[in-house]
């Protein structure tokens, strides 16, 4: 029996009652049994209406993904990659899983920084050099 809930995180924990599975037959190899099985995995989410999904990662999840979503606000996740309804069925949880881990938790916020005196004066030199380079090839006009 499958767990109930896809958990992510402590914090993220989405029941599978919120999933709607739909079959259809997959692409590639397979042989006969490709053409009369339905054995790939449509996984349908209606993210915007889940209460499962804490406010903040729902807004991030949109950032990132929202060009996944339907214009109902389902996210669409298939798998093809195995010959068995039920192992891209995981394969979809997992797909998913992935993407709300990425965005589980918040950035981390950038610190910014000075590049070192040393630093500096090493992009100065170089630069100075590379001027009287290119001064050095320049050809006088005759007068």
């Amino acid at each position: 029996m499958p767990a109930a809930f896809l958990s992510v995180s402590s914090r993220i924990q989405i029941p599978r009652s919120e999933f709607q599975f739909t079959f259809v037959r997959s692409s590639g190899p397979g042989g006969q049994n490709v053409n009369k099985v339905n054995s790939k995995a449509v996984l349908r989410w209606p993210l915007a209406a889940s209460p499962a999904l804490p406010p903040d990662v729902r807004d991030r999840f949109l950032t990132r993904y929202g060009s996944r979503l339907t214009s109902e606000g389902e996210l669409i996740v298939s798998s093809q990659r195995f010959r068995d309804q039920g192992r891209n069925i995981d394969d979809c949880l997992e797909k998913l899983a992935a993407m709300l881990g990425e965005v589980a938790r918040p950035p981390r916020r950038r610190r910014p920084t000075k590049p070192s005196k040393s630093a500096v004066q090493k992009r100065l030199t170089t630069k100075q050099a590379h001027s009287r380079k290119k001064h050095r090839r320049r050809v006088l006009p005759e007068e």
